[in-house]
């Protein structure tokens, strides 16, 4: 009897036993097709999004290769990869607000300039657009040619002609890691770079409609080929200017310290007039030799406009504040007739200045063909 209920107590607990596990393992089973469906739902909303992102990116693609009529390169990344070694240390050649830039050599032969643009900057991206949508519909020979673009896997980067002698910043004031052999820009080479940059800018305001405003007009901007023929660079924070006479546009207020002209830094009212300050500010440049701010000269000297101007329209002045570099080897006729350019294009007063096409004008006759200055073999861009 008593064996009878022992072995009936021990089956009793078996059936309760294989009750508790079997309900354990159904409710691990249905945990896990739980978290199995909630996985598969996620994922399949993550592709979703995706989905949306790549068309999106494809639509602006698209946008981009419409504005650009056709007229630009569409690189892949590895392209330009193996262009630039694997965008290698040794072939930047600068850093610019849109980011790090590249000499790069492509499969065809050619030399390109390749600027990758930063992730971190969101500033970059409407650089990268601007820069596209503009120099894709724009055709002058003063302004940098845009050959192509890169949009491959969220990277940016454009893709520009090759400028041998780099900017006219870098032989105005050469520095010791300057990317170019700096060289003594004597005079009727700097006219010849005013007159080509100034065209640049009169292609800019006079034949194109609405006109584009540069609005980081500036030495470090201009860039020179092997033979010392300008070209204008830059393009990512220009916009479209008023078409209407007299008209302006109402913008924050961007641009180099120096550069930036005085109404449009108090207003943030942007005219064709705000590059024309800028333009005579490079003129006093090339002039002097000297940079727009520096807070290090004498007192009264550290803005190169304010200390400038008054002295533009006098002769004996203009000798004074001439650039060292010269060696006194310039025409005084020409000297003052730039000088006086240059004092119109700096007035306080946007209605003061003069239109670029009669600065273009007025300094095409003083432009005489010359060789470019002797100098050691160029490294830059």
């Amino acid at each position: 009897m008593g064996t009878h209920y022992e072995y009936k107590r021990k089956a009793q607990i078996a059936v309760i036993a294989i009750t508790v596990l079997t309900s354990l393992a159904l409710i691990a089973l249905l945990v896990a097709l739980i978290y199995y469906c909630y996985k598969r739902i996620k994922v399949h909303h993550r592709r979703e999004n995706q989905s949306h992102a790549g068309h999106n990116g494809e639509s602006d693609l698209a946008k981009l290769q419409v504005v650009a009529d056709n007229g630009l390169q569409v690189f892949t990344y590895k392209q330009l990869h193996s262009a630039t070694n694997g965008f290698s240390k040794s072939n930047v050649i600068g850093r610019g607000g849109f980011g790090l830039v590249y000499r790069g050599l492509l499969y065809s032969g050619g030399n390109v300039v390749i600027k990758f643009m930063d992730e971190a900057q969101k500033q970059g991206e409407e650089e990268f657009k601007t820069e596209v949508e503009l120099l894709g519909q724009l055709r002058c020979p003063s302004l940098l040619k845009l050959i192509g673009y890169c949009t491959d896997n969220n990277h940016k980067l454009l893709v520009y002609e090759f400028m041998a002698n780099g900017s006219l910043q870098e032989h105005l004031y050469p520095i010791s890691n300057s990317f170019v052999t700096p060289m003594k820009l004597d005079w009727n080479t700097r006219l010849r770079i005013a007159l080509e940059a100034a065209k640049g800018l009169e292609y800019l305001h006079e034949h194109v409609n609405p006109p584009v405003i540069h609005r980081d007009f500036k030495s470090s901007n201009i860039l020179s080929d092997k033979q010392f023929h300008a070209k204008v660079s830059d393009f990512g924070l220009a916009k479209h200017g008023s078409d209407k006479a007299g008209g302006h546009v109402s913008t924050r207020v961007l641009g180099t310290h120096g550069y930036v002209a005085p109404e449009y830094a108090l207003t943030g009212h942007l005219t064709t007039k705000s590059d024309v300050y800028s333009y005579g500010v490079v003129l006093l440049e090339l002039l002097t030799g000297r940079v727009p701010v520096d807070m290090e000269r004498p007192p009264g000297e550290g803005v190169l406009v304010s200390w400038a101007l008054p002295l533009l329209n006098d002769r004996v002045n203009v000798a004074k504040i001439m650039d060292p570099a010269l060696e006194g080897q310039h025409s005084m006729k020409e000297v003052i007739q730039v000088a006086a350019i240059a004092a119109q294009c700096v007035q306080p007063g946007a209605d003061y200045r003069p239109l670029m096409a009669d600065v273009v004008q007025s300094l095409a006759p003083l432009v005489k063909k010359t060789h470019r200055p002797q100098g050691n073999n160029l490294k830059g861009w």
